[in-house]
């Protein structure tokens, strides 16, 4: 873990009207971490975010941001949904501004701040284009870099590359974690894939069926920076066997 750690989730249960979701959860997220969570689908990932982000209470548990409370308190990090929900009526620049024109930043300080990241994110030469005009991994990418302006110290990412189609999907992952290494952000991530998982982060999460419990925290170790050599490393291999194996355990 690097540094000190900005969130942390505290014993977290959550249901609804006959359905249990949630159990138990706890876990911490460090200053500069990139930490996923994996599990099974209804496992109640979205559901923690939508509680770490504030839009839900949990039943039992509390949400800690920098040392404060922060169950059922919106707008201290930023959330990317797996839809980039963009609007197709605004350009990319005044898509990405708009966590910057909700906090009242007139419109040229906030396409002035918004245009410095254009290159890290690659968009530059983008700013005026539209939505349609824009490929799936495009639009991602505008999507996070709004994400990152509405709060860039803690970013909670749903699924974000699982609408890619494969090649793509792999594309951004190598540019995600090449942009990590450059943005001063801690980034939870939801994901399905196992390789996915392994690839971006520096720990693993694994949730159990509903309701989610952790069954493991995996430390990575691999070295940082990455690429897309280590996808055939012994180290990468023997953790996604280990996943696998616990994961099919849960469902027998």
């Amino acid at each position: 873990m690097k540094d000190r750690i900005i969130l942390q989730v505290k014993d977290i249960k959550k249901s609804y009207p006959g359905l249990p979701t949630l159990e138990d959860i706890s876990l911490d997220l460090g200053k500069g971490e990139f930490v996923s969570i994996l599990g099974p689908s209804g496992c109640g990932k979205s559901t923690l975010f939508n509680i770490i982000s504030g839009l839900e209470r949990p039943d039992r548990g509390r949400v800690i941001i920098d040392g404060r409370d922060y169950n059922g308190k919106t707008g201290r990090v930023s959330y990317m949904h797996q839809k980039d929900l963009l609007l197709p009526w605004r350009n990319i620049l005044d898509n990405v501004c708009l966590p910057l024109f909700i906090n009242n930043v007139k419109r040229p300080d906030a396409h002035k701040k918004a245009r410095e990241y254009f290159p890290d994110f690659g968009l530059k030469g983008f700013e005026e284009k539209y939505p349609h005009q824009l490929s799936g991994g495009m639009k991602q990418r505008a999507a996070l870099l709004r994400t990152y302006l509405f709060a860039d110290d803690i970013m909670l990412l749903d699924e974000p590359f699982g609408s890619l189609d494969a090649i793509t999907r792999r594309k951004m992952q190598d540019w995600l974690l090449g942009l990590f290494e450059k943005i001063d952000a801690s980034i939870l991530f939801i994901t399905h894939s196992i390789d996915e998982a392994i690839f971006l982060s520096d720990r693993i999460y694994l949730l159990s069926q509903r309701p989610g419990r952790v069954t493991k925290i995996f430390d990575i170790g691999l070295s940082r920076p990455r690429d897309l050599d280590v996808l055939t490393s012994t180290k990468f291999n023997q953790l996604k066997q280990e996943i696998i194996r616990l994961l099919v355990q849960e469902e027998e």
